[in-house]
């Protein structure tokens, strides 16, 4: 079983003046391949949240977070996941996005970004649960492959 922390970044979330259904949404999806272990809500602050992604690494195996990755002034999700991984993972955010054109052309302005610090894969996710589905699931099946390779799996990776 995969070891997650789900992290949602939104001013109004962690104010309390918005209810967080995109995390709950993520836990629902990953139900029989992972286990959330951690669940915050931040506010839109890159410190705050460059530190909340180093306190999880290494105590699970994902961190999901959803929120921040547009193009307001006060998402900073990528900048913070960026200070912390050691190696990203442009494929994860690629076929996201690619994905997502197919439904809204929006889609290219997400900046969301994945990496590998340590034995920690970090991904981010949009903030709406619409947007959190349509990521989530079209890279859910390369995550426990994606964790297994990070962990040291010495297996092949041809099917």
């Amino acid at each position: 079983m995969i070891s997650v922390a789900v992290i949602t970044l939104s001013d109004k979330g962690a104010a309390g003046q918005r209810a967080d259904t995109s995390g709950p949404l993520i836990a629902e999806m990953l139900s029989g391949i992972a286990e959330v272990r951690f669940y915050d809500i931040l506010p839109d602050e890159r410190e705050q949240i460059r530190n909340k992604l180093i306190q999880y690494v290494d105590r699970v195996d994902l961190i999901l977070t959803t929120g921040g990755t547009g193009l307001a002034p006060r998402d900073v999700t990528p900048e913070a996941t960026l200070d912390v991984v050691e190696r990203e993972i442009p494929g994860i955010a690629e076929v996201m996005r690619a994905e997502g054109m197919k439904k809204t052309d929006r889609s290219m302005l997400s900046r969301a970004v994945a990496g590998v610090r340590g034995k920690t894969l970090i991904i981010n996710l949009p903030g709406s649960p619409k947007a959190v589905r349509e990521n989530l699931s079209v890279i859910l099946g390369a995550i426990p492959h994606a964790v297994e390779k990070i962990k040291g799996d010495p297996g092949e990776c041809a099917r």
